[in-house]
């Protein structure tokens, strides 16, 4: 059993690689958008802060992250990996459950790509439609990685078949 906890920008390639993963693995995925979305949506009269609402889409990810992992489920968590506290929430739940940590990072340097991905993708209304570059530049590499657990860095501006072998057998590695 595994949990993977995806890292990345927005547009990076997360969801791309999760739902293949989960495709070729039956794993669960967790996608933060779809909560955070949901959550957007029926609230969209109120005057929710942002970061209410944040902190309330996380608490549900982390406890359907928590039910999949205690049924032995396999489990994805496509989200951008922003706080040293996912790291230890997603590391603490893995061993809890007996199940592998993994970490993999879509690394994508590149504004002109990222702005493309993010003007023509299918956009929830808690996904950004796009970035100024000064953003994109001073947010590229605010990724929090653990330390204690190897990390897969992966260049998501090649196609997916170019590295999804070699995040599936990052996975399967003990």
């Amino acid at each position: 059993m595994f949990f993977l906890q995806m890292s990345g920008f927005p547009g990076s390639g997360k969801s791309t690689l999760s739902r293949q993963i989960a495709k070729i693995t039956g794993a669960i995925i967790i996608d933060h958008d779809i909560s955070k979305s949901s959550i957007l949506k029926s609230m969209e009269n109120s005057n929710l802060e942002l970061k209410v609402l944040g902190m309330t889409s996380y608490n549900m990810d982390w406890a359907l992250i928590e039910f999949y992992l205690s049924q032995s489920y396999d489990v994805i968590f496509d989200s951008p990996c922003f706080y040293s506290e996912m790291i230890e929430r997603g590391s603490s739940l893995s061993q809890k459950y007996n199940a592998k940590y993994k970490y993999v990072e879509c690394y994508l340097n590149d504004y002109q790509e990222i702005s493309k991905r993010l003007q023509h993708r299918e956009r929830m209304i808690s996904q950004i439609s796009g970035t100024s570059e000064e953003d994109f530049r001073n947010n590229i590499n605010e990724s929090k990685r653990p330390n204690d657990v190897q990390c897969l860095l992966v260049d998501s501006s090649q196609p997916i078949e170019t590295y999804l072998n070699y995040v599936l057998n990052y996975i399967d590695e003990e």
